[in-house]
């Protein structure tokens, strides 16, 4: 198929990345121009191990180029897919903004002579209602009677960064989202060399299984923290009991985010979980777990700050390994490592920052402002490995698992995701 992609961040990149190397071809639509002449020189934006390589022989062999504007190609194309952004607003709802201009200019672009209806898939996340509430109206407006050109798909991702393209090609599901809940035929060729689990089903439920999941992680990561503490506090190895804990498969479900650690952060969870509080206070749902959620989190950046510094002296010289919000990427939105920096610099601590991944040079977009916004003299913080190694610290803050990679000297190691 020939496929338009609007919005290239790390949903859409990824989309395209994997879908070249299964021989469709990609139109990328993005605002950004850097970002437009990075990609048609076949250089990625963003750090997620292997899609550069995607990236750039999709480049070379003619199956990926990247627009500011689609102009009149749109009318070859058999689909599109919308993977623009959802940030939050003031109020903690979705800003759908974006999601309201993309469906307008697709409207507009809208060949009246199709054979074939235009397959317009949403991956963004969105208020459940958004496809029968705002998009379907926008296309109606547009297109009126000839409504019938395009077919309106709800079809979220179930995406983690740094390991994005193994995430694409073995999901835990595909779920399709349909006016009336049944197939599609351009999705089963989208999906067709994917094996998981697929469900179709109507728009709503379509989108409101991104909240579903990213919310019940946010509450696995908070209730580990919050235990993590308590264990702490009381001297009892948190580590232990989260041993007894995740060998419970049967019931306690998941390792990954049950274990005391880190705060959350990144681009999903924390805007997700806003979301769904407005969601639940505008139709009364009395959501009391997922209202402290985020209050939980904070608190739980502080404790982290407060458990680092435990014992050293105002001026010690501290060292970061990693300050993304995960290992092998450089998304720095509403990271929980770059929280933890700021708090050290303002207690007046010598802060060093390591992380491979991150060149400040390469943030675009929300990333950079956010980086920025919070952490004015990032550049001046990064030290190379050479630098890490020929140095002594006071103290070291791994992040990620990077410590055990590097040979250092310091008084004292500190491995926040995992909480002894």
């Amino acid at each position: 198929m020939k496929i338009a992609i609007y919005g290239l961040g790390y949903v859409g990149l990824t989309a395209a990345g994997c879908l070249t190397s299964e021989g469709h071809s990609v139109i990328g639509v993005e605002v950004n121009k850097d970002k437009v002449m990075q990609l048609n020189a076949g250089r990625s934006p963003i750090t997620e191990p292997g899609l550069e390589d995607l990236l750039k022989t999709a480049v070379t062999e003619g199956r990926f180029e990247a627009l500011q504007h689609v102009g009149d190609q749109l009318a070859t194309c058999d689909m599109a897919i919308v993977c623009v952004g959802t940030p939050s607003a003031p109020d903690g709802s979705h800003n759908m903004s974006y999601i309201a201009e993309v469906s307008r200019q697709i409207a507009l672009s809208v060949d009246k002579g199709r054979a074939e209806p235009l397959t317009v898939v949403y991956r963004s996340t969105i208020r459940p209602g958004s496809v029968d509430g705002l998009i379907l109206p926008i296309f109606r407006s547009v297109l009126g009677e000839e409504i019938g050109l395009i077919e309106l798909i709800y079809n979220p991702e179930f995406l983690r960064e740094s390991v994005a393209i193994k995430d694409y090609f073995a999901p835990p599901k595909i779920v399709v989202g349909t006016h009336d809940g049944g197939k599609s035929k351009n999705m089963e060729l989208l999906n067709a060399n994917i094996i998981a689990p697929v469900f179709y089903t109507g728009y709503r439920e379509a989108e409101f299984t991104k909240f579903v999941d990213n919310t019940f992680h946010a509450v696995k990561v908070a209730f580990a923290n919050e235990i993590g503490r308590v264990c702490v506090q009381l001297g009892i190895s948190a580590k232990k009991v989260h041993e007894i804990f995740v060998s419970d498969t049967k019931l306690n479900i998941s390792a990954y985010y049950t274990r005391p650690g880190g705060a959350f952060g990144g681009s999903c969870l924390p805007k997700d979980v806003r979301a769904l509080q407005y969601i639940s206070g505008d139709v009364g749902g009395n959501t009391h777990l997922i209202d402290s959620l985020l209050r939980s989190n904070d608190s739980h950046k502080q404790f982290l700050f407060q458990h680092c510094i435990k014992g050293l002296e105002s001026d010690a010289k501290v060292l970061m390994l990693g300050l993304a919000f995960k290992t092998d990427t450089d998304d720095l939105r509403e990271s929980p490592n770059l929280d933890l920096a700021r708090r050290l610099l303002q207690a007046g601590f010598k802060l060093s920052i390591y992380d491979p991944a991150l060149e400040p040079s390469k943030l675009l977009g929300q990333n950079l402002g956010y980086a920025y916004s919070q952490l004015p003299s990032l550049a001046d913080l990064l030290v190379s490995q050479a630098d890490v190694e020929a140095a002594q610290y006071d103290l070291v803050i791994d992040t990620g698992g990077r410590a055990k990679q590097l040979r250092l000297d310091s008084a004292k190691l500190i491995d926040i995701n995992a909480l002894q």
